[in-house]
């Protein structure tokens, strides 16, 4: 059998281990794009190469106490900015939900307890929940800060799972303090859509006999990789539960390979492995903020962005060949360029790099930007591409150059060491 663990409300137990007066109150964490990250005077600023995902950045700005309360989200103004990342079950009870914005959260609420978000707190946490995993089950897989995947197969008898994870959940409890739930099945995308029906702090186990009866009423949009669009595609078609799913394979699969995949995944029939570790295979970053025309200014942004995604490359010991630069406008506007280029990665030139692509990918001149997003993947170890030879000897000595300047904001900070541009 395979499990999915799932600790509830992650953010917010994380909060409450800190803080057990949270215990039992409406409590929400608030979220902001971090701007912060353009100031002048920036700095505390994190890098977190593990277990980003939904709401948990690469590049985040280290916890401050002082922007422990509602007053780290009002801008200059008094207005209160920001959405929520999660929230406590008690706040949930009010209509308060994920991604909702803090402005609407306390009008339906207005005795929610706002935290800021501790992202150090919770890579510790995580952590040291991954690390007891190991201690109890041969194969665990992590797939983000806050969910796992383990295979209990040979390890633990199928009449004995029920009972196990219980015991693990329990135990998760008290060694590590955080609530968890898990869901366990022949399948990990079964076992992932059972934690679903054992929240919160529970667990449910569903055995291939109980596996028509299990997802007959379920909405199929609760199924993992069912999108939007495959949702309407589904419901265009009078199929809006798993079970009716279930009993239209011909309809699912005529509509390609990924439609059969899923019916597969649905029935319990496909699964994957555990995989005990992942390659990262493209890395970003990206910030929204308040639409600004000043090209000068968003032209600094760009080098800002460039610096802390330059860190992160270097970081990782990769060779990114394709960098991509988006930009999304106000009036719902968007503009991206990329290019494919294999040479020795050094910080001055992707810096460049990154101006040029900003300023191709600019089309529209006179709306105001209010995003930009710089990617880089194809990872020379992924992609077997073989790097220029022209101008290499020179290349290496300007790596040389960027190693050093890596080694002095590894010890003392990202913020070290800024570009001239940048200021």
């Amino acid at each position: 059998m395979k499990i999915h663990i799932d600790i509830d409300c992650f953010f917010v137990s994380a909060a409450r281990i800190k803080e057990p007066s949270l215990l039992g109150r409406p409590v929400a964490i608030g979220g902001r794009s971090d701007t912060k990250i353009f100031s002048k005077e920036a700095k505390n600023q994190s890098i977190n190469l593990q277990n980003s995902g939904s709401f948990v950045p690469t590049f985040y700005k280290t916890y401050d106490k002082s922007d422990d309360d509602i007053d780290a989200f009002r801008d200059e103004d008094g207005r209160v900015r920001g959405i929520l990342t999660t929230s406590s079950y008690e706040a949930r009870a009010y209509g308060v939900k994920t991604a909702m914005s803090i402005k609407e959260a306390l009008e339906l609420c207005p005795h929610l307890i706002i935290k800021a978000p501790d992202m150090s707190l919770y890579q510790k946490l995580s952590h040291e929940l991954h690390e007891f995993l190991q201690t109890k089950i041969p194969l665990i897989e992590q797939a983000s800060i806050d969910e796992f995947y383990g295979d209990l197969s040979g390890w633990v008898e199928d009449g004995d799972v029920e009972d196990f994870i219980k015991n693990l959940k329990n135990e998760i409890k008290e060694t590590i303090k955080l609530p968890v739930s898990i869901g366990s099945a022949k399948t990990r995308y079964i076992a992932k859509l059972a934690t679903t029906y054992a929240k919160p702090f529970g667990c449910r186990v569903v055995y291939p006999h109980e596996l028509e009866s299990f997802i007959e009423k379920i909405p199929v949009e609760e199924f993992a990789g069912i999108g939007k669009s495959m949702k309407e595609k589904l419901k265009s078609a009078q199929i809006h539960t798993l079970g009716e799913l279930k009993k239209r394979r011909g309809t699912v699969e005529s509509w390609g390979a990924y439609a059969k995949e899923l019916y597969a995944r649905v029935c319990g029939i496909s699964d994957d492995e555990i995989q005990t570790q992942h390659r990262r295979k493209s890395i970003g970053i990206s910030r929204t903020f308040d639409p600004l025309y000043d090209r000068g200014e968003l032209e600094r942004r760009v080098h800002i962005l460039a610096r802390h995604l330059s860190f992160a490359v270097l970081k990782l010991k990769v060779i990114p060949t394709i960098f991509h630069l988006s930009i999304a406008y106000e009036m719902n506007q968007k503009s991206h360029t990329n290019i494919s280029l294999c040479e020795i990665f050094t910080e001055k030139k992707f810096d460049s790099l990154c101006l040029a692509l900003f300023n191709e990918a600019d089309v529209y001149k006179r709306l105001h930007v209010i995003r930009i997003s710089i990617n880089c993947s194809s990872f020379t170890r992924e992609s077997k591409k073989e790097l220029s030879l022209i101008g290499f000897h020179d290349e290496l000595k300007m790596h040389k150059l960027t190693q050093h300047s890596q080694n002095i904001r590894e010890k003392y900070g990202i913020d070290m060491l800024k570009w001239g541009s940048e200021l």
